[in-house]
């Protein structure tokens, strides 16, 4: 997978990429274009609304995000999940137990966990704010999204689902601290699993609107997810020889809470506008090769082995 890098900016972490297709036979190889997709959770009646409280969930190609306003209380089981899953509590005062095959942990808030397949639990004895993350393996929850008729069918330009290899160590539940210095060079807050790469981003205030990033994926979405401020997603697709393909500009803006799924060869940029607490996490499925082979970048890299690229 890879990312064409010629409009980053030279303070950019991500001008030092390798640009290139990763689509066998180049662009004359692709077919057409997917379309976006939004979700803003505060705005729409949740999917699910009963004793463990409010869950809205969203889809892109290959991952579902849950975002949950928990009651006190209120516990989350998976019965024989299928492989790893991402909780993310991004809130300092939002304890949670966590419990899988046999092991248990307790984490204050303010965590990114990587949860193992099989039985699990979550449970938030104060209630407060999460997000989940499964794969598109998870044909209960990928039911309930509200964009699920979107993926009815495969997205063009992007490939199958291929999970990356599974840890040396075995499957466990993997706790990481939210509070990690900023480092210059680094782009981000990014850890990976056997089925995601996320990266989250520091709080931070409005973006200058003549500093932007405008850029494009081969061969697979992005997910934008908004948890503080407001987000204007833009995004531009290439015309083709045929007029039928042509899509319109788009320029959405996304309060949090909220997703933007941004399609593969869509050229886009998002510009965060509230005077403070823009804060943006980036989901990838599987994960990314490129960002995987900057140094540093990936902070539990050692955890898990990176696959030859195809």
């Amino acid at each position: 997978m890879s990312t064409a890098n010629t409009m980053y900016t030279s303070d950019d972490p991500r001008s030092a990429l390798a640009s290139g297709s990763a689509v066998a036979g180049g662009t004359a190889a692709l077919k057409g274009f997917g379309r976006s997709s939004y979700a803003l959770f505060g705005e729409t009646a949740p999917q699910i609304d009963d004793e463990t409280g409010k869950t809205w969930l969203a889809r892109g190609q290959n991952f579902i995000i849950a975002y949950t306003l928990a009651k006190p209380g209120a516990t989350f089981e998976r019965k024989g999940q299928v492989d790893e899953y991402i909780l993310l509590v991004e809130e300092q005062d939002v304890p949670a137990t966590l419990s899988a095959n046999g092991q248990n942990e307790s984490i204050p808030g303010y965590s990114f966990v990587i949860m193992p397949p099989g039985d699990s639990s979550i449970t938030l004895p104060r209630g407060g704010e999460i997000v989940r993350m499964f794969s598109r393996d998870n044909e209960d929850l990928a039911a309930l999204c509200s964009n699920a008729a979107m993926y009815a069918e495969q997205h063009p330009n992007i490939p199958p689902f291929v999970k990356w290899p599974e840890p040396p160590a075995g499957y466990k539940i993997r706790v990481y601290s939210l509070d990690v210095p900023e480092v210059k060079g680094r782009f981000g807050r990014m850890w990976r699993c056997t089925t995601f790469m996320v990266n989250v981003f520091y709080p931070v205030g409005p973006r200058d609107p003549e500093a932007l990033s405008p850029h494009h994926h081969d061969d697979f979405e992005q997910c934008s997810l908004a948890l503080g401020g407001s987000y204007t997603h833009h995004l531009r697709w290439p015309w083709t020889s045929k007029q039928s393909e042509w899509i319109d500009d788009e320029h959405v803006v996304c309060p949090a809470p909220s997703v933007g799924v941004i399609p593969a060869r869509s050229i886009h940029t998002s510009a965060c506008t509230a005077p403070e607490d823009n804060r943006l996490v980036d989901i990838f499925a599987p994960p990314r090769h490129d960002f995987s082979k900057m140094d540093g970048w990936v902070l539990n890299a050692d955890e898990y082995p990176v696959p030859p690229e195809a």
